[in-house]
């Protein structure tokens, strides 16, 4: 399984980012997927996941109502847009899935560097 995230740069504090993770050698139609982050000197953290029918979805209170993830089963894929983005959001992203609620994340991405300047 492979996925690739891209979408990922440098931003001015208020500004938007929209990022993708294309997910190949797996028909993830029926994962969930997520979206983690880690900045520098702290530990990886959830930001947002997606049930694999995208009815529900699931936010760290750090992001609710700024990020919305979003998925398109066809095309394999799974989105994070990125608004009213702070200095505070600054690491490296990372796409995840996982065939259940009930086990950890099993597959992982290369992840992407957001980097937000104030």
């Amino acid at each position: 399984v492979q996925l690739q995230a891209s979408g990922g740069g440098l931003v001015q504090a208020g500004g938007s980012l929209r990022l993708s993770c294309a997910v190949s050698g797996r028909t993830f139609g029926s994962d969930e997927m997520g979206w983690f982050r880690q900045a520098p000197g702290k530990e990886r953290e959830f930001v947002a996941a997606i049930s694999w029918s995208g009815g529900s979805t699931y936010y760290a209170d750090s992001v609710k109502g700024r990020f919305t993830i979003s998925r398109d089963n066809a095309k394999n894929t799974v989105n994070l847009q990125m608004n009213s983005l702070k200095p505070e959001d600054t690491a490296v992203y990372y796409c995840a899935g996982r065939r259940s609620r009930i086990i950890q994340y099993e597959y992982w991405g290369q992840g992407t560097q957001v980097t937000v300047s104030s």
